[in-house]
């Protein structure tokens, strides 16, 4: 039976970790694979080093960043082995992390690997704090190789459900999903899928015999340890962005137990009829809701739309309303109505919970009030198992 790996790598002009990550794997692997870079920025001689390397890459040809998730979705499409494993630039693999990784993988499930992480980043269940380097140069390989052999015989087939990078699902399982959700551009497009693997009936494994060291998060909100504040706003931007737009797609904040496994709650279609609204509430409360309808002006709804649009693949014309023009009760399945006078703290809180708390009390249809809330329920239907495949 045919077992090859492929490692996708997405890179952006971050070829001293890039190298230190393929020399790891071609050290540290025992097992059949191939490697396939996306190259999505290069001013830093990647593509000519890989080229020298005999390493097959696809490079994005354009002037602006394509971003993780669509990079791994095309290293997944030109992988020719059965399995393809989701890898990181500043990543290096410790021995026996393929062994371990197709000890537990087998059809419809995922498999994640273990990271060791310096002391920059928090701690968590899930994860191995220990200091091995913050950099490709200072990088303490041969106590990391005695710790990973040490680890691999204290932690023989222990696994937990968790699901973060590295992961390796078979390749026929990712693709009949739709892959990455390329709209999330580099930020909760794991989160996203990972999601979605849940609501496939998926099985979730983390083993702890398969480790590798993650350096400084290279990718974004650290650069070279120093995380970064203020320097890169357009980065900002994205992750503002991106989390507004999971909101409106899944209807809350990415949720994690303890390990790191993905929380789902239902996903409601939930409409607000806001009266005494304002410019700053249309703002912090339209993702959280699937039409909002105020009593603000129609210039300020059409300034809104044409401002926010470009950040997001959800089309606001068809959410963002007013509420004299239209019939919410009648074109909603649920229906939240509050004062934006008395909308406080609290009650931002409960919006953000919706979810859980409609879960909780297994709504049927009718009427009912909480806090500043009016809900009118005509039919408590759910959608989350619509949002298992992207196309």
């Amino acid at each position: 039976m045919n077992r090859a790996i492929t490692y996708c790598i997405p890179s952006k002009n971050n070829l001293r970790y890039l190298k230190n990550s393929i020399k790891s794997i071609r050290d540290n692997s025992s097992s059949d694979f191939d490697i396939i870079v996306y190259v999505d920025g290069d001013n830093d001689g990647t593509s000519e080093w890989l080229d020298s390397e005999g390493i097959t890459y696809l490079k994005n040809e354009s002037n602006s960043p394509m971003g993780i998730a669509y990079g791994y979705n095309r290293c997944i499409e030109a992988a020719t082995t059965p399995i393809v494993c989701m890898f990181h630039a500043d990543m290096y693999m410790g021995k026996g992390f393929d062994t371990a990784i197709l000890k537990h993988l087998k059809p419809l499930s995922v498999v994640s690997g273990t990271r060791i992480e310096p002391p920059l980043h928090p701690k968590g269940l899930e994860k191995i704090v220990e200091d091995f380097g913050m950099y490709p140069e200072d990088f303490k390989k041969e106590e990391f190789d005695s710790f990973v052999e040490r680890t691999i015989l204290q932690n023989k087939d222990v696994t937990t459900k968790g699901i973060f990078a590295p992961w390796a699902i078979y390749k026929e399982d990712i693709t009949s999903i739709g892959m990455h959700d390329d709209r999330f551009h580099s930020y909760h497009e794991d989160s996203d899928i990972f999601n979605r693997f849940i609501l496939n009936g998926y099985e979730i494994v983390q083993t702890w015999e398969g480790l590798v060291y993650h350096l400084t998060c290279r990718g974004g909100q650290f650069q070279d340890g120093i995380e970064q504040v203020t320097k890169d706003e357009s980065f900002h931007r994205m992750k503002n962005n991106a989390m507004r737009n999971y909101i409106r797609k899944w209807g809350e904040f990415v949720r994690n137990d303890a390990y790191q496994y993905p929380i789902i709650h239902p996903k409601y279609e939930v409409a607000f009829v806001i009266n005494n609204c304002s410019e700053n509430f249309l703002n912090v409360l339209e993702p959280w809701c699937g039409r909002i309808y105020t009593d603000l002006p129609k210039e300020t709804l059409t300034n809104y739309i044409s401002n926010e649009q470009s950040n997001t693949f959800f089309d606001l014309s068809k959410r963002v309303l007013s509420i004299g023009e239209n019939d919410p009760i009648g074109e909603n399945d649920i229906v939240v109505s509050f004062d934006g006078r008395n909308l406080n703290n609290q009650s931002f809180k409960y919006i953000q919970q919706l979810a859980e708390i409609f879960e909780a009390n297994e709504i049927q249809n009718g009427n009912f009030e909480f806090d500043i809330f009016k809900v009118t329920i005509t039919q408590p239907n759910t959608y989350h198992t619509e949002l298992i495949r992207y196309e």
